[in-house]
């Protein structure tokens, strides 16, 4: 049976992430783009355990019940890393699945970026809801501040699509 303090300090840990803005960690110099992966190595969970890491650096086996339940298992242990997502995108590629790949290097940009922030910017990306300039500033935060090419090429996109379809913010 788990333990609910444990669990109840699991979810606030996560809750106070959310509001201080700090969504996960900042993503960190890869070496997956050096080397490849293919479906031969899917799934990374089992083929690639020594790879795999959490953001915080534990690895796979490090991450066990016994660790939650003691508590020395953290929200920030189970979270995602870019590096992650990149060896996904590559297993993707292999298989001819480019577009999936592309969507979880997308993914592997968002990490870095508050969650507050995100749904802020989805909410502007919403017709009517920017003008022209505000989207090129958000796109601007997500190049420089955030390093999140590929999301800020997009968004750069949204605003010349939505200048040209009558969908910016008067």
């Amino acid at each position: 049976m788990i333990d609910n303090s444990v669990l109840e300090q699991m979810i606030k840990e996560v809750m106070a992430n959310m509001s201080e803005g700090t969504s996960y960690t900042e993503p960190k110099a890869s070496t997956a783009k050096n080397s490849t992966v293919t479906d031969e190595n899917y799934p990374l969970s089992e083929k690639m355990t020594d790879v795999i890491k959490a953001p915080t650096g534990k690895t796979l086996d490090e991450i066990t019940i016994e660790g939650v339940m003691g508590g020395t298992i953290t929200s920030s242990d189970v979270k995602i890393a870019p590096e992650t997502l990149e060896l996904q995108a590559q297993v993707a590629e292999s298989v001819g699945r480019d577009a999936f790949a592309k969507n979880l290097r997308r993914a592997a940009e968002l990490i870095a970026i508050p969650d507050e922030r995100i749904l802020e910017i989805y909410n502007a990306l919403r017709p009517y809801r920017s003008t022209k300039e505000e989207l090129i500033s958000i796109a601007r935060e997500l190049e420089d501040k955030y390093s999140a090419h590929v999301n800020a090429a997009l968004v750069m996109e949204a605003a010349e699509l939505y200048e040209k379809r009558g969908r910016l913010k008067e």
